[in-house]
C-alpha cells in the first residue's frame, strides 16, 4: 500500500491511547449502555445536536428531541429537515461497513436529503473554505476526489494502526479531502463514530461530539493548523481528548 497519510504520534498521543484504553476497562455502564434503549437514544440525540449545532444549526437541545420524537416545532424548515435526516442516517449507520464507499455515499444520500442537489455523490466543483476574509483550505480539484477516498480507506481498511489513532486520522484526512458539496463535518465525525464502533461498541453511543461542540472554536483552529503543517498529529491528539472527557463523563455517571 503506497498511500500513507502525514501523522506524528507524540509521547501525549501514546499517554492518551493508553489511558482511553484503561478507562474503557473499567467503565461498568458500557453493558448498561449497549442494552439500555433510553440511554442509547439520549445520547444518540446529544450527538445529533451537537453535530449539527457544530454546523450552526439553530435549534436546542429541547427542540432537536421534540422533532426526533415526532412533536412539531416552530423552526426554520431546513434546520428541521437536517435533524430528521441525520436521526435516519445514525439509526442506520452501526450496521454499515466503515471501509465501503457505497455505505458512505448511501449515508450521505440519507443525511443531505432534501438539502443538497448532490446528496449521494461526490461534489462536483471546486470547494475553499473562508474564515471572515481569509482562505482557511483550498480543497483537492473535484475529479481527484474518487482516488483520494479510495486511497483513504484502503489506509483505513490494512493499515496496522491503532483503532483510536487510525480513526482520528481518518478524521483529518476526510475533512482535508472534503469529498461533497456539503456534510463533510457531519460525515467525518459521523464516520469516526463508525470506525471507533467496530473495534469498542461503546463508541456507538458516545456523544463525542458533544466535547468537540464546547471545543469548537480550537477543532476548527487545529484542522487550520495541521494543514499548514501537512501533518495532523495535532488533530489527533485533540480528538483523543475530547474522547477521553467522553469517557470521563460517562464513568462519573456510571
Amino acid at each position: 500500500m503506497d498511500y500513507s497519510p502525514p501523522y506524528t504520534i507524540t509521547d501525549r498521543t501514546v499517554n492518551l491511547v493508553s489511558k482511553i484504553t484503561e478507562i474503557i476497562t473499567y467503565i461498568t455502564i458500557v453493558d448498561n449502555m449497549d442494552s439500555n434503549p433510553r440511554v442509547r437514544r439520549d445520547n444518540r440525540i446529544r450527538t445529533i445536536h451537537a453535530s449539527l449545532a457544530i454546523e450552526n444549526n439553530s435549534l436546542s437541545l429541547e427542540q432537536v428531541t421534540d422533532i426526533i420524537n415526532g412533536r412539531r416545532i416552530l423552526g426554520a424548515p431546513d434546520e428541521i429537515c437536517e435533524v430528521k435526516n441525520a436521526f435516519e442516517a445514525y439509526k442506520i449507520l452501526l450496521k454499515m461497513n466503515p471501509f465501503s464507499i457505497n455505505d458512505l455515499l448511501q449515508a450521505h444520500k440519507i443525511l443531505m436529503n432534501d438539502l443538497s442537489k448532490e446528496s449521494g455523490i461526490f461534489r462536483s466543483g471546486g470547494v475553499a473554505i473562508f474564515a471572515e476574509d481569509h482562505l482557511v483550505h483550498m480543497a483537492p480539484l473535484a475529479n481527484q476526489v474518487p482516488h483520494l477516498i479510495q486511497d483513504l480507506f484502503s489506509w483505513a481498511k490494512e493499515a496496522e494502526v491503532h483503532p483510536l489513532i487510525k480513526s482520528c486520522v481518518f478524521h483529518y484526512e476526510f475533512e482535508f479531502i472534503h469529498p461533497f458539496a456539503d456534510g463533510n463535518g457531519r460525515m467525518g465525525r459521523m464516520w469516526q463514530t463508525l470506525l471507533l464502533y467496530k473495534w469498542k461498541s461503546l463508541f456507538g453511543w458516545l456523544p463525542i461530539e458533544t466535547l468537540i461542540r464546547e471545543r469548537q472554536d480550537e477543532y476548527s483552529k487545529v484542522l487550520g493548523e495541521c494543514d499548514h503543517r501537512a501533518d495532523s498529529g495535532q488533530f489527533v491528539e485533540f480528538l483523543l481528548e475530547a474522547i477521553y472527557d467522553a469517557l470521563q463523563d460517562v464513568s462519573n455517571t456510571g
